[in-house]
């Protein structure tokens, strides 16, 4: 049995979300795996018929993962302007660049061509004219590429940067452009046909007893349900060339 939450893993939350985990079998009436299954390419876990749960993103579930796994809930981490559940991305560049938003002069640093909030959201806000793109596999390394002149604009999912501004020097080198329009947040999911309500009732009371550093750490705050089709409804860009 599979069960991880790669989505905002980094070595300041994964003992929160080991102790999240912990809950989440002491609420559950059925058995589940002793530990979280350890790194390995999130893809393995998120379409192994073997999934009890994993965290994915919006545009992997609705492009590839709709069919094939079901939905348990969305996490929510109370981001200022956003509805429960809901998320939204952040547009960096340098501090010191006096740019605006022009994507015909700015190249993109994306972390990868799937992410609704490195790549879709960058695409609905400023479209998918940029200059020039960059892929870098994770959104700390878009953030450092653009401190760094490598690329001049990236697009970070809100929980994402509210860690970063929090651990990683990187954040002084930056500075806030814009902010999306929210979308429906990162799912949780569970193979096709998996007990989602008994899951989704393990984990919104394994959240609610969180300790206040794990929730002031991971932003925890509750599981919210988000329908299907909400996530469904959102498009598909084309990814970039």
């Amino acid at each position: 049995m599979i069960a991880s939450f790669p989505m905002y893993d980094r070595s300041q939350t994964r003992g929160h979300y080991a102790d999240l985990w912990d809950g989440i079998r002491a609420a559950y009436d059925g058995p589940l795996p002793d530990h979280l299954t350890p790194g390995g390419d999130p893809w393995d876990h998120w379409t192994s018929p073997d999934l009890v749960l994993s965290q994915t993103c919006g545009l992997p579930f609705r492009a590839r993962l709709a069919e094939t796994a079901t939905l348990v809930g969305t996490p929510d981490y109370a981001l200022e302007g956003c509805p429960p559940g809901y998320y939204n991305s952040v547009a960096v560049m340098r501090g010191d660049d006096p740019r605006g938003v022009d994507p015909s002069l700015l190249r993109l640093a994306y972390n990868e061509g799937l992410s609704q909030s490195g790549w879709a959201a960058a695409v609905d806000h400023a479209g998918a004219s940029f200059a020039g793109y960059l892929q870098t596999g994770a959104h700390i390394a878009s953030a450092e590429a653009v401190a760094g002149g490598l690329a001049d604009i990236a697009y970070i999912d809100a929980v994402t940067w509210r860690m970063i501004t929090r651990w990683d020097d990187v954040a002084n080198r930056l500075k806030v452009v814009a902010r999306t329009l929210p979308t429906p947040g990162l799912p949780l999911i569970t193979a096709r046909g998996g007990p989602a309500e008994a899951l989704a009732k393990a984990v919104a009371q394994a959240i609610a007893a969180l300790s206040p550093a794990a929730r002031d750490a991971t932003g925890l705050q509750g599981l919210i349900q988000i329908p299907r089709g909400a996530y469904l409804a959102q498009p598909i860009p084309e990814p970039p060339k």
